[in-house]
């Protein structure tokens, strides 16, 4: 369960568009972009050890990566 940055909070960063978002639409979101950060890094560590899903959840937390309607 993630507890920084709060559930609550990354929901509302994803709901900033003019949309509402969901648990089920943060999950998708934070799971594709831990998918990438692993392809990026290709087998190296990430800093200071860090998860991909705590990088991609402080990244949607920051305004870095946004919802897209397809």
């Amino acid at each position: 369960m993630i507890n920084k940055p709060a559930v609550d909070e990354l929901i509302k960063r994803l709901s900033a568009d003019g949309h509402d978002a969901s648990r089920y639409e943060l999950c998708v979101v934070v799971a594709k972009r831990a998918r990438q950060i692993i392809e990026q890094n290709s087998g190296r560590e990430l800093p200071n050890r860090m998860k991909p899903i705590t990088v991609a959840s402080n990244e949607i937390s920051g305004g870095k990566v946004i919802s897209a309607k397809d």
